[in-house]
């Protein structure tokens, strides 16, 4: 619920963002009032425009660098933000089943201590302790197949993300670039 929030939020302040940009207001973008629900996406743009308002404009390549830099320091961070807990997924995902084998095993220890216990053999001696140890596989299973094929969909998610936030970095540093440039001689 999170991340589909951040990704709403992101859409909406790349749509009020490609307006002032649009019309190469750079200088108009950096000021704007945008909110502070602006998601994963916004963080990264405002950051560099915040890098831009604070440039020195007199030195393009400098300030151009600065841009770049803050964008990519901001896009690590949310990639992290939007990480966040998605280890706990890929341990479950691996453990579960290796749980479910120690009950396997568990199981069938006690099978054949049942079996050692009555001096019996067959196979209703051992039959309720191999039960016992399909059941504990299952639910191992029950456990990390779920849990996998959520951390394979976040992750694919957050490389989608990923993809989003570096293009829009490369667009404003376009647009930054552009507009540091300023008219070109003969043009004005």
């Amino acid at each position: 619920m999170v991340l589909r929030r951040s990704q709403a939020q992101s859409h909406a302040f790349a749509r009020r963002l490609a307006e002032l940009l649009g019309a190469g207001d750079v200088d108009g973008a950096a000021a704007a009032a945008l909110g502070r629900r602006i998601g994963h996406l916004g963080r990264v743009i405002m950051a560099g425009l915040g890098a831009y308002r604070s440039a020195d404009r007199d030195n393009a390549d400098l300030a151009y660098e600065s841009v770049a830099r803050a964008l990519e320091r901001q896009a690590q961070r949310e990639l992290l933000v939007l990480r966040r807990g998605h280890a706990v997924l890929a341990t479950v995902g691996a453990t579960a089943p290796f749980v479910g084998l120690l009950g396997t095993v568990m199981g069938i220890v006690n099978a054949f201590q049942q079996m050692a216990k009555t001096g019996a053999g067959g196979l209703g001696t051992v039959s309720a302790g191999i039960a016992e140890a399909l059941v504990t596989t299952a639910f191992g299973l029950l456990v990390a197949i779920p849990a996998v094929m959520a951390y394979n969909f976040l992750q694919n998610w957050i490389d989608q993300r990923a993809v989003d936030i570096s293009e829009s970095s490369n667009e404003l540093l376009d647009v930054v670039a552009r507009h540091l440039q300023g008219p070109r001689r003969g043009e004005a």
